[in-house]
């Protein structure tokens, strides 16, 4: 086989790219980690974590991304800040393109996550001036003042508990009259005499001048319009896989996540996905760590194969 730089260049350092590094450093690969900001991926903005096995008390996002980050680099895995713009997978040598250069290694494991979906109602306007994604970032900002959170889900229903640790009142609009989230999260929710259902209805628009003052919603079924008076808006209604680079270099599902098959080989061999980046029905810290473990073994088999 040609020479290459790498056994294995991993994308993606959270939850699912560290725990590929992990594998991968202990089988003793020439392996590189790339993630073009922190370690940690999504976790780091997740205030609490009470469903990770080996926690029965709970951890923070940010102190298990920590204990991962750590484990993996005493492992003697080399992590290394740079973002991927394009990859060149049509031949044996999986090519890496950089901002400033190019790498080349036998295997490869996509890792890159996904991101919050925005509601497209011109929230980037307030972005930093009301408007937040993250509650464990942003939610001190608004202590003893009224918020709006939109979605039902897991993660919107959680965050808007925490949320109630600072603000006054949480309006939570939800597109239907039943939410989606684990019911253990709902009862909690349900308990809270700070959260205020806004049901069968979306937000279409923000106000405010320097600053957001309210949340336009509209209800669904009867189709009433009102603004919620509110200084701070949290949006929670999905996610977006982080692949823009791969510019159709392996398959994907119509939304854009990574088919992959029981091993984590997409469509490419020697190429495979781990994480929230696939098309997968479940995405959980387990779920990444799982698919992460069966990319960084099936990789090196594949390698030994080669």
């Amino acid at each position: 086989m040609t020479q290459t730089d790498y056994d294995l260049v991993i994308i993606g350092a959270g939850p699912a790219g560290l725990t590929a590094g992990i594998y991968a450093a202990r089988a003793r690969m020439n392996v590189l980690l790339l993630e073009k900001t922190v370690p940690g991926g999504q976790i780091l903005v997740t205030d609490w974590i009470e469903n990770y096995p080996g926690f029965p008390e709970g951890i923070s996002g940010y102190d298990l991304a920590e204990k991962m980050k750590i484990q993996a680099e005493e492992l003697g895995l080399k992590i290394e800040t740079a973002e991927v713009h394009s990859l060149n997978l049509s031949g044996q040598s999986k090519q890496i393109v950089l901002k400033d250069r190019s790498i080349t290694a036998k295997s490869l494991i996509i890792a890159s996550g996904a991101s919050p979906r925005n509601l497209g109602i011109g929230e980037d306007k307030f972005m930093g001036k009301g408007v937040s994604f993250c509650a464990t970032c942003d939610a001190p900002f608004f202590k003893e003042k009224t918020v709006v959170a939109v979605g039902g889900g897991d993660t919107a229903v959680q965050e808007a508990i925490f949320l109630t640790k600072f603000a006054k009142k949480v309006y939570l609009v939800h597109r239907r009259d039943e939410l989606r989230a684990a019911k253990i999260l709902q009862e909690r929710a349900f308990a809270n005499d700070k959260i205020e259902f806004v049901w069968d209805s979306v937000a279409t628009g923000m106000e405010g001048f320097f600053g957001l003052e309210g949340v336009k919603v509209k209800n669904l079924k009867t189709k009433e319009e009102r603004t919620l008076k509110a200084d701070g808006c949290f949006i929670w209604i999905g996610i977006l896989p982080n692949t823009s680079f791969l510019n159709n270099a392996v398959e994907t599902d119509e939304f854009g996540f990574i088919r992959a098959d029981a091993t984590m080989q997409t469509s490419v061999p020697g190429v495979f996905a781990a994480g929230d980046v696939r098309d997968t029905p479940l995405r959980q810290i387990s779920t990444a760590v799982g698919d992460a473990a069966i990319a960084a073994v099936c990789a090196e088999h594949f390698i030994e194969n080669l």
